[in-house]
């Protein structure tokens, strides 16, 4: 999702002369050896999206008892909503029905008297849009899915042409998506080169906890908005009474497909999204249809080609033994009449990674320990050993240095920015940064995992334990009767990698003048 480079003479423009044809459907073909790219570094105008397409839609199907199937039920209508994400309006709503359908304020209503006709028109409507992303509610498990085996049923040859490249046709494939957050889940994968499936309902599975997942509740959650009063075994019947009637579906399909439009800009889809892909250097689908695992990995891929390092490429089928987790401190229940104090640690684990030089390039083998002088080692908590930084820079600790580097830089030029899209994707930018440094100590944890280090995790969280036990101490020592204070400080909870909160008894008045709370920050 970032801007790339061609000096003069290392490329060709294609369709330079009448004997070439298109591959594609993109605006410009060129050809170059993938050497000669040069990628901009995210600086200045190079830091901002491209103007990305986005087509939302959604499609109403027409069964007399049930729920319908593609094999006899037909699909009456498809509504689309296309914008440029920079953009405060979209440039295009329409809606494709089959029978004629009263006009809409403010759409464009095409009718066919036959079905395959409007899946054909479909499929055109997509090239000449030209979509980057392509959005909606369940659209990769049913919408998509149901258009190209109905367009199957009806025997429309090399029909689904829905992607950039000329000769490829869309096709469905069963698999599988398993994550520790969805579990196992069954899915459809469904290729439309060049354009980017974003399916809102897959989104909130991932990323919201929510009592249900249904448009109506979410868009009452989000946008304040809900779906228009259409039950579903209504449809039929509206279906074959008038273009009257027929026109009360089309306002309900084309509020279904505006819904997700709006659901994807309220939730900075577009930046997240885009800045997470640029951070961890994977695309913006492996980060929709794969876990936390690949995007450590390839910020490790890019670190080792640096330093021309390989990585072994066999992923583990389960490592033998465990470690000792985060400490946490059983809090104590209770309504407290008081203000809580809470003591953050900023970036525990990835700041404890790059303070002991916790990495793979740098984890000594305990035989070979007596080799090193006392000066080049530490040695954790829990009986590992780690090079020095001065001795060897582990890969792990660059890697989480640049990224709180960069995050902290993304931080301060949000506070300063003033234009709404440049604060948008600098907000974007930090969160996957965060997301990104708290992900690498997990990718060590993982014992069913690409590249699996107990002595890592484990060491990491020895260390955590220990700061966290040593902080409380410090806290309950100092804040205490015996240091002249009116009062014991006591921990009600604490979390490895989170917090401790505290109370300070009988806190009165010094709470007004702010003087424990100065001495603490």
């Amino acid at each position: 999702m970032g801007w790339i480079k061609l000096p003069a003479q290392t490329f060709q423009l294609r369709l330079s002369n009448k004997s070439q044809y298109p591959i594609s459907r993109c605006q410009i073909e060129i050809v170059t050896h993938c050497d000669s790219i040069i990628p901009m570094k995210l600086e200045g105008e190079y830091s901002l999206i491209a103007p990305m397409r986005i087509l939302s839609f959604d499609i109403e199907c027409s069964a007399e008892k049930g729920f319908p199937t593609e094999d006899k039920d037909p699909i009456i209508q498809i509504a689309a909503v296309c914008k440029e994400h920079t953009a405060e309006l979209h440039f295009a709503k329409i809606v494709f029905t089959l029978k004629e359908c009263s006009k809409i304020v403010d759409a464009e209503v095409r009718s066919f008297n036959r079905e395959e006709d409007m899946l054909k028109e479909w499929e055109r409507f997509i090239q000449v849009v030209d979509p980057d992303f392509i959005t909606g509610y369940n659209i990769i498990n049913f919408d998509l899915p149901y258009i190209i085996r109905r367009a199957a049923t009806l025997k429309m040859k090399d029909y689904g042409k829905f992607g950039r490249i000329i000769s490829r046709i869309s096709t469905i494939k069963d698999g599988k998506y398993l994550s520790k957050a969805m579990g196992m889940r069954d899915t459809k994968q469904i290729n439309i080169e060049g354009r980017i499936q974003l399916d809102m309902l897959i989104h909130m599975h991932r990323d919201h906890k929510l009592s249900s997942y249904s448009l109506n509740n979410v868009s009452a959650a989000f946008l304040k908005e809900q779906k228009e009063d259409v039950h579903y075994s209504m449809i039929w019947t509206l279906q074959n009474t008038s273009p009257d009637t027929r026109r009360r579906i089309a306002i309900y399909c084309l509020k279904d497909a505006y819904l997700p439009l709006k659901l994807f800009e309220k939730l900075m889809c577009m930046y997240n999204y885009s800045e997470m892909a640029r951070v961890t250097g994977v695309t913006i689908n492996i980060l929709l249809n794969r876990g936390q695992q690949i995007k450590v990995a390839s910020q490790l891929y890019r670190k080792c080609a640096e330093q021309g390092l390989i990585i072994p490429t066999e992923s583990s089928k389960g490592s033998e033994g465990k470690y000792e987790g985060a400490t946490v401190i059983e809090p104590k229940a209770g309504y407290y009449d008081v203000p809580i104090a809470t003591l953050d640690f900023a970036s525990l684990y990835p700041s404890i990674m790059i303070a002991h030089n916790i990495c793979y390039t740098s984890l000594i083998d305990p035989m070979k320990v007596k080799f090193y002088k006392d000066t080049d080692y530490t040695r954790t908590p829990n009986g590992d050993f780690f090079i020095k930084p001065h001795i060897r820079k582990g890969l792990l600790p660059s890697i989480l240095e640049e990224l709180l580097a960069a995050r902290k830089k993304a931080k301060n030029e949000l506070a300063s920015a003033t234009d709404p899209f440049v604060k948008a994707v600098l907000d974007g930018r930090q969160l996957a940064l965060k997301i990104s440094a708290n992900s690498v100590y997990g990718f060590t944890g993982a014992q069913i995992g690409q590249l699996p280090c107990l002595a890592i995790s484990a060491s990491v969280t020895a260390f955590g334990r220990e700061m966290i036990e040593k902080t409380r101490q410090l806290v309950m020592e100092k804040y205490s009767k015996k240091n002249n204070y009116s009062f014991d400080a006591d921990v009600l909870y604490g979390d490895t990698g989170k917090s401790l909160s505290i109370l300070f008894q009988n806190v009165g008045t010094r709470f007004s003048n702010g003087e424990i709370w100065s001495e603490i920050n």
